[in-house]
C-alpha cells in the first residue's frame, strides 16, 4: 500500500506543481488539462485547460493535485505536508522557496525535537511543515 497526498487548487495546479517540481528535485510525471479528454464537456471553455490531474515524483515519493471544478474550491485546512529534510541548509531552502510570496506560520528554526523545523502556506494555498530531524 502506498498512502499519497493529493492537493485541490483554485486554477493554479500547473503552475503549483511546476514550483513544486523545481522546489523539491521532482518529476512532473503527468500533467493532464481536461481539454482532450471526456471530462472537457463538463468544465466551461475558459476552464479546459485548467489541469485534471498532475502527477509529481521526488525519489520514491508522489504528490498529486488538480484544479478544483469551477465553485469547488475549499481553502485547504487541518492538514500539512510534511517533508523531512536531513541536512540543515537544504530544510532552509525549501523552506525560503516554499514561503516565497506565501505565509510563514513558525519560522525555520531549531527546536526540541528537530535541527530546524517550520511551518508555512505556501502561495497557492498549500500548507508545509518542514522538519530536520537532529545528527544521529
Amino acid at each position: 500500500m502506498q498512502m499519497n497526498p493529493y492537493l485541490l487548487f483554485n486554477g493554479q495546479c500547473e503552475a503549483a506543481f511546476k514550483t513544486y517540481a523545481e522546489c523539491l528535485g521532482g518529476k512532473i510525471e503527468a500533467m493532464i488539462p481536461h481539454a482532450g479528454t471526456p471530462a472537457e464537456q463538463q468544465v466551461p471553455a475558459e476552464w479546459r485547460n485548467k489541469i485534471l490531474h498532475a502527477r509529481l515524483t521526488v525519489g520514491n515519493e508522489v504528490l498529486m493535485g488538480s484544479d478544483a471544478p469551477p465553485g469547488r474550491y475549499e481553502e485547504p485546512k487541518g492538514f500539512s505536508v510534511s517533508l523531512e529534510v536531513k541536512d540543515p541548509a537544504e530544510a532552509d531552502r525549501i523552506f525560503r522557496a516554499l514561503a516565497e510570496n506565501g505565509a510563514v506560520r513558525m519560522p525555520i528554526q531549531k527546536t526540541f525535537w528537530a535541527e530546524r523545523f517550520g511551518m508555512l502556506r505556501d502561495r497557492f494555498g498549500t500548507p508545509w511543515m518542514i522538519n530536520c530531524p537532529p545528527a544521529s
